[in-house]
């Protein structure tokens, strides 16, 4: 995946808190995504804590200090170095700036001829842990978007983290996907998904794991259209094959195999490895959200 030579891109859609400390502060609020990307029992937990306004172990941390989240906190590196296409081809940060460049100005669009309007959010880049809307988390619970502030937040170090522990590719392709699932989310936040998900958190047929499934069908359906926003020249069938590997490899079946030694679907959240690459593949072969219905029937 290679970004168009000549292109602006948008750093003020991003938001840098790395290297931010945090303090006490109080949870709430709904977090959705850690993708299934992060360390599962965290994922499940955060969720389930945070859908159910618990305390649980996150009552104890806090705001960031002297740091303002949200529009126009961007930091001058970011702010300075992540403007214009070339860059991205350069810096994992600039990278991703161009995709939620990307991916929003094509969600734009679908809005748009859908007679709605679509509100850019933001990306925060954070490293180690980070206050949000729905409660604190660590680099631990992976990638996620928080409904409650509508942002979406990543600690970079997350892809290493896929590929090391994994066995995804950490890729131009494989970052832009799951910035793309949780983009997904912020979609769903717009048209009212996310507020059916509360007492269904959890099993295979579960509307967490419809949802996640949505996200990821919503993210195929973006690379599908990615050319057709002008930032990127071309995605190629490898680029492709590693979105599809990372999702197979974040699945819920995968991941408690490997960190838990046996696999139990009654506790999944996102989804299995087979679910999460056909949901991807569906959206990116038929390019439209209509195919993203996992909502009605089995799924």
């Amino acid at each position: 995946m290679r970004f168009r030579r000549g292109q602006k891109l948008d750093p003020g859609q991003v938001t840098d808190v790395r290297g931010s400390r945090t303090g006490p502060m109080s949870p709430g609020g709904l977090a959705v995504g850690g993708g299934g990307l992060g360390i599962a029992g965290l994922v499940v937990f955060l969720l389930i804590t945070l859908l159910s306004g618990g305390n649980g172990g996150l009552g104890q941390l806090g705001p960031l200090d002297n740091t303002q989240v949200g529009q126009g906190a961007v930091p001058s590196d970011v702010q300075q170095e992540c403007q214009s296409s070339e860059s991205a081809n350069e810096r994992d940060d600039c990278r991703i700036v161009g995709v939620v460049n990307s991916v929003q100005r094509f969600w734009g669009g679908v809005f748009q001829r859908s007679g709605k309007q679509y509100h850019d959010v933001n990306t925060v880049f954070f490293t180690g842990q980070v206050q949000t809307g729905c409660g604190v988390a660590s680099s631990d619970v992976g990638p996620f978007y928080c409904p409650a502030d509508k942002l979406v937040y990543i600690d970079l170090g997350f892809f290493d983290e896929l590929s090391s522990r994994f066995g995804a590719s950490n890729t131009p392709f494989v970052q832009a996907y799951v910035i793309a699932h949780e983009y997904g989310h912020h979609v769903q936040d717009q048209l009212g998904v996310l507020d059916g998900i509360r007492g269904s958190l959890q099993g295979p047929e579960s509307k967490a794991v419809r949802s996640e499934l949505q996200a990821d069908c919503y993210a195929g359906v973006w690379a599908a259209n990615a050319v057709q926003t002008g930032l990127i020249v071309d995605l190629t069938q490898a680029d492709i094959n590693d979105g599809l590997d990372a999702a197979a490899a974040i699945g819920d079946d995968r991941i408690q195999a490997q960190t838990q030694g046996q696999v139990n679907p009654e506790t999944w959240t996102h989804g299995s490895s087979e679910q999460r690459r056909r949901w991807f593949s569906r959206g990116y072969e038929q390019g439209k959200p209509a195919a993203c219905d996992t909502f009605s029937g089995s799924i």
